[in-house]
């Protein structure tokens, strides 16, 4: 690696951080990135995502006091993060890798239209979800994790937006404290799929030290700037980062 791959891998890292911290898709400036640095497909998804746990782990830390009270909920959701990225992961290993270019761009359109249309769904499917009074989350939201999490352990681009539209429509708290919950579960899958990755793929260990760097610190940063943002606001930026995401899958 140059050290003008070097930097601008840093950089990649930083935004990635920053972004998955506010809302997630940070994958779609790495990955990109390291294709355009001309890293094998399958090698930079697997370097990448190892790269980017560390910047999930400042993003928890940032949003701390968010997870107050919101232990129930993980309790349920975490095991469901953890069974879905390891099928995701080992999906990744054993599947062409062009398996879920057509499903990807259709899940994330349909997160973006629940996360604008949340507060509608949210009031028409109040006491209909299966949520239990103690915050226990009902089966729909526990089934929808999962299968969030075999998206995320398979690629992980845009997995933020998926999981804060389900998150949005399925529980019912503030849209922050909901966000907290997103980068804890975001964080199980890409660490899950990074351990899997360790036992069986290969690894450019350069391209994971320098994503690590930038994305820790990107985390810290996009917690705190992502922790002031009003809803309504948070909401937005959600929508327009996760219609980019669309576009540059679309267009490769």
């Amino acid at each position: 690696m140059s050290v003008v791959d070097g930097i601008i891998l840093a950089l990649a890292g930083l935004w990635a951080g920053t972004i998955n911290a506010v809302v997630g898709s940070g994958t779609l400036i790495t990955f990109p990135t390291l294709i355009l640095l001309g890293y094998p497909p399958v090698l930079a998804n697997v370097s990448n995502n190892l790269g980017l746990v560390p910047g999930g782990v400042s993003g928890v830390v940032g949003y701390r006091r968010e997870l107050t009270g919101q232990a129930t909920r993980l309790r349920w959701l975490v095991p469901a993060s953890l069974g879905g990225s390891t099928v995701g992961a080992i999906g990744l290993l054993v599947l062409p890798e062009s398996a879920f270019d057509a499903i990807v761009p259709v899940l994330i359109v349909l997160s973006l239209v629940g996360v604008i249309a949340q507060p509608w769904l949210r009031e028409r499917l109040a006491g209909r979800v299966g949520g239990g009074d103690d915050g226990r989350p009902g089966a729909a939201l526990i089934a929808g994790t999962f299968l969030a999490g075999i998206y995320g352990g398979y690629f992980g681009a845009a997995q933020g937006v998926l999981l804060i539209a389900l998150l949005g429509i399925l529980a019912t708290d503030h849209l922050q404290r909901l966000n907290a919950t997103k980068n804890v579960l975001g964080l199980v899958v890409n660490a899950v799929a990074a351990v899997v990755f360790l036992l069986a793929a290969e690894i450019d260990w350069a391209v994971v030290g320098v994503i690590a760097l930038g994305s820790t610190a990107g985390g810290f940063i996009g917690a705190s700037v992502g922790r002031r943002l009003p809803p309504a606001l948070l909401r937005a930026v959600i929508v327009v980062i996760g219609t980019i995401a669309v576009i540059r899958l679309l267009t490769g």
